[in-house]
């Protein structure tokens, strides 16, 4: 059994070419997820420039973008292994020293999500819903026009992208700093285990 963390405690400068590596590769990422996760993203890309000049295509994106919120919660209790969100709590509480330890270069060795790579999925979960829930209450007869709905909606809005401008950046950090195509792994749900000989 493949272990869910393998600490690598090494910095990216102490790797030599001497190390000898045998690396296969293991699945991590379900095929329900790697779809929801890109059918998420181009969705909140097409929500991001569509209000105000097309109002009911931003509609039903925003309904759509609540679907998969909704269906990335029950994914995250009865989808497979990696997907579920069993070690949240860990991941999360470990989060602040995981990025303290990527100052120096040091990773660790996940085969799911990283601390970071969590504090991100609950932060981006978190400000899609607030921002799809607002934009839903916001064409309401109730919440028409309300101040405060509107605003959280702009600011939530806002904090998405922001959080998925980060998010690619991490992404392609930790792929750097690996040696490993995260974004390829994304697409084929397989990723690379390294075996120091």
């Amino acid at each position: 059994m493949i272990d869910e963390a393998v600490p690598d405690t090494r910095g990216a400068s102490d790797r030599t070419p001497v190390d000898r590596i045998a690396s296969r590769t293991v699945a991590v990422w379900d095929l329900p997820l790697r779809l929801w996760h890109w059918a998420l993203a181009a969705s909140i890309l097409a929500a991001w420039f569509t209000p105000t000049v097309y109002d009911r295509l931003h509609r039903i994106l925003g309904y759509t973008v609540l679907a998969f919120v909704a269906f990335r919660l029950v994914w995250g209790f009865c989808g497979s292994r990696y997907s579920r969100f069993r070690m949240i709590g860990v991941r999360l509480r470990a989060a602040p020293g995981y990025l303290l330890n990527l100052r120096r270069g040091i990773t660790g060795r996940y085969i799911g999500l990283n601390p970071a790579g969590t504090l991100m999925l609950v932060a981006l979960l978190l400000s899609i819903a607030v921002s799809a829930i607002t934009g839903a209450m916001s064409v309401t007869v109730t919440f028409f026009g309300v101040w405060w709905v509107e605003d959280t909606h702009h600011y939530s809005s806002d904090a998405v992208m922001v959080l998925v401008v980060l998010h690619v950046l991490g992404v392609v950090l930790m792929s750097l700093l690996q040696r490993e195509n995260l974004i390829r792994a994304m697409i084929t749900g397989r990723k690379r285990i390294r075996h120091h000989q």
